[in-house]
C-alpha cells in the first residue's frame, strides 16, 4: 500500500460528490434521492480511497461495504438520537434517518459496479 495521488480517481470522485450534493440539495424524494443516491455514495468512497491509495481494488471494495451497511444497521438504533443529532439536516443527510434493505441493497449493487469496473477491465488508470 503507498499514498500516491490518482487524478483520474480524484476526478471522478470530485464529479460524483457534486452529483450528490445536487440530489441532496435539489430532490426531496423518489427513486433518484432514496436509492440512486445510495449507490453513488458507495463508489464516492471508494474513489475516495483510490484517489490517494495504492490497494488492489478488493479492499477498499470489503472496506467500503463493511462501512455502508454499519451505518445502515445502526440507523436501527436511532444512532441520530444517541448522538443528539436528529434535529441537523446535514447529520441526517450524511447519516441517515431510518434503516432500509433497499440502501443495502443499492450500497451493494454500487460497490458490485465501481469493484467490477475497477478489478475486470483493467482500465488504464488502475494501479
Amino acid at each position: 500500500m503507498t499514498l500516491k495521488i490518482n487524478k483520474v480517481y480524484l476526478s471522478l470522485t470530485l464529479v460524483i460528490l457534486l452529483i450528490e450534493i445536487c440530489i441532496a440539495a435539489f430532490l426531496t424524494e423518489g427513486f433518484i434521492r432514496h436509492t440512486f443516491g445510495d449507490y453513488l455514495v458507495v463508489i464516492l468512497m471508494y474513489g475516495l480511497i483510490r484517489s490517494f491509495v495504492s490497494i488492489k481494488p478488493i479492499y477498499p471494495a470489503a472496506f467500503v461495504v463493511l462501512f455502508a451497511f454499519m451505518i445502515e444497521f445502526l440507523q436501527m438504533v436511532d444512532l441520530l438520537d444517541v448522538l443528539n443529532l436528529r434535529s441537523s439536516r446535514l447529520a441526517t443527510i450524511i447519516l441517515g434517518s431510518t434503516f432500509q434493505v433497499t440502501d443495502l441493497i443499492a450500497y451493494l449493487l454500487g460497490v458490485l459496479t465501481i469493484y467490477l469496473i475497477d478489478s475486470k477491465f483493467k482500465l488504464p488508470w488502475n494501479f
